[in-house]
């Protein structure tokens, strides 16, 4: 692919993330309108600026008029001596409105870009969680929440550059360059309309050759932020293994990558400055040599000089730092690039435009289900009833696929052949929304919010009332540990609850679960991180639960499920035992060997 086609696709790419955020901002036409009013009326007034201080310099410099005026301090009856005291007022005032009119266009834009900033923000996040689990498993969380930052960062940019620079210097160009082709020779306005064509090829050619190291940059500067985030999240384990010095050195591998990058996208930056520089050097010098050839012909005056000086101070500054801000403009257009492709990302699992009621009734069935993980088999053929008022268990050996059913059923993933039904409808006809509002789920790692406990407990049903809460912080056994807490059910837990014990974050868990009042509990080795008192207490509150609810225990201790109504043995993805614990202590096979293997284990 050679130069020009990527310049071509990266154009392309540019306006469909222009046209995706514009929406956002056409909501205030109004606000926008005056803005622009307020832009051009600021620009004006400042192109006029030294328009008015050539004719008080011309009147000045002009020795007779310079004589009168003197003459006039003493004698004020000459009215000429108004003359220039009306240019200098005239030139305070349209300084005040230039500012003024600035001043007025920030204030009616500011509510439109903040505005537009937050929707945003808030429709990235909102669709991050409506995607799938496949999606979230295969992203980093340091990379997501840097892409989004980098985004939300670029969005700002874009608008306050384009509102409070970019247009502003185009509108003053138009000013001068038509102030000039009228009032003197063409050759003025040519050469600095020519010079903005060049200095604008230039910068665009290189901008677009800068903007590849740019995505390098910003991927491997990703990848060592993620690296960072991965690290501390997982501080416990490091310690564990005694891997500091690995963990830095992997953080140093990330960086050096990124510091070659980073080396080679400045390197490119100074070749840019240095190529501005020399179109507006040899722009300016061309400008002032026609200006001072005009002066000598008698065709300009010295107010003429020093306006013309005055606009090449006034365009050229701006136009020089033009180059900056294109750069930065199309910098944070490939940073809002990948934050867009977050909106546009579509979940795997989607519900059907006509979805189902769910109904009243919880039965779940199995038919024939099998699932797999691209070309891994992971459960194959399972046929089984979950009913209400019942509870079934599913044991087996650790990556039999135990905890694949929950995600199953919680449509995390969709079936790979067969089909799961609810009341006798398939899962996969029902709204996600309602489906996962009647179920709950007591993970065997629970992660909490870093907030305090109350937040979590509620984060079950956020308006129960202090009454319920109660009752259910005793049924999942958590009142005595949170009464022995110095600042009670207000303590915060820390991120994902490490400040807590296993256990404690089971029962929090467990609590959370029960106040959201689903129709079927699901127990993803839900006790396997309590002492045994504690333990007992939860699976007899269990007992209680399942009795009006569809419980499903997935287990690896035998002895947590014996009272189960029925007990499914799943060995590398297939039931290959069902039954009450007594018949299948009875019948023999798996069962009994895992029976048999943690009897011996216990002392």
């Amino acid at each position: 692919m050679d130069r020009i086609e990527l310049i071509f696709m990266e154009s392309k790419n540019f306006l469909n993330v222009i046209q995706d955020f514009l929406p956002f901002f056409l909501k205030f036409k109004g606000r926008m309108i005056l803005a622009l009013f307020a832009l051009i009326g600021a620009k004006a007034t400042l192109v006029s600026v030294p328009i008015i201080f050539k004719y008080l310099v011309d009147h000045v410099s002009d020795s007779e008029s310079a004589t009168r005026l003197i003459e006039g301090l003493f004698h004020p009856e000459d009215k000429l001596i108004y003359y220039p005291i009306f240019l200098i007022v005239i030139y305070g005032v349209l300084r005040f409105l230039s500012t003024g009119f600035a001043e007025l266009r920030e204030f009616v834009f500011v509510k439109v870009t903040y505005n537009a900033v937050s929707e945003i923000a808030l429709k990235v996040f909102q669709n991050l969680h409506q995607l799938s689990l496949t999606f979230h498993l295969s992203k980093k969380t340091g990379s997501l929440t840097r892409e989004l930052e980098r985004g939300i960062r670029g969005i700002s940019t874009i608008v306050n550059f384009t509102l409070y620079s970019v247009l502003p210097t185009f509108f003053e160009v138009i000013f001068v360059a038509s102030w000039l082709a009228i009032n003197y020779e063409p050759f003025f306005a040519i050469i600095i309309l020519s010079t903005i064509f060049l200095y604008a090829i230039f910068t665009i050619y290189v901008t677009n050759w800068r903007i590849m190291l740019r995505r390098d940059m910003n991927e491997s500067d990703a990848s060592a932020n993620a690296t960072v985030v991965d690290s501390l999240m997982n501080y416990e384990t490091v310690k564990y293994f005694n891997n500091e010095e690995f963990e830095g050195r992997r953080y140093k591998n990330k960086l050096l990558i990124w510091q070659k990058a980073a080396e080679k996208s400045q390197g490119s930056l100074s070749v840019l400055n240095l190529g501005q520089a020399i179109i507006i050097s040899f722009s300016a010098v061309l400008i002032l040599l026609l200006a001072y050839s005009q002066f000598t012909k008698g065709f300009m005056t010295i107010g003429d000089l020093v306006l013309i000086n005055a606009f090449l101070i006034q365009l050229f500054l701006p136009l020089n730092f033009l180059g900056v801000l294109y750069r930065e403009l199309k910098q944070s257009l490939v940073d809002i690039e990948k934050m867009f492709g977050l909106i546009h990302e579509e979940p795997d699992i989607k519900d059907k435009v006509n979805f189902k009621k769910i109904p009243d009734v919880a039965t779940l069935n199995f038919e024939n289900v099998s699932f797999s993980y691209g070309d891994r088999l992971i459960l194959k053929d399972l046929n089984f009833t979950l009913q209400p008022g019942k509870t079934t268990a599913i044991v087996g050996y650790s990556g039999g696929g135990k905890s694949t059913i929950s995600k199953l059923l919680y449509r995390f993933y969709d079936v790979t052949s067969g089909r799961i039904t609810y009341g006798g409808i398939d899962i996969r006809e029902l709204s996600q929304s309602e489906l996962r509002s009647n179920i709950a789920v007591v993970p065997q790692d629970p992660v909490l919010f870093n907030e305090s406990l109350e937040y979590n407990l509620k984060y079950g049903y956020i308006n129960v009332t202090q009454d319920n809460l109660k009752k259910v912080i005793q049924l999942a056994n958590l009142d005595a540990f949170i009464s022995s807490l110095p600042l009670g059910i207000q303590t915060v837990v820390g991120e994902r609850g490490l400040k807590l014990s296993g256990g404690e974050k089971q029962r929090v868990a467990i609590a959370r679960a029960l106040l959201k009042q689903p129709k079927i509990m699901i127990f993803d080795e839900a006790t396997s991180a309590l002492d045994s008192k504690t333990e007992k207490a939860i699976q007899s509150a269990i007992l209680t639960i399942s009795a009006e609810k569809t419980c499903l225990i997935i287990a690896h201790r035998l002895s947590t499920i014996i009272s189960a109504h029925e007990i499914l043995v799943l060995d590398k993805g297939v039931i290959i035992q069902k039954g009450t614990h007594q018949d299948l202590l009875k019948s023999g096979g798996k069962y009994t060997e895992l029976w048999r293997i943690q009897s011996e284990e216990k002392p």
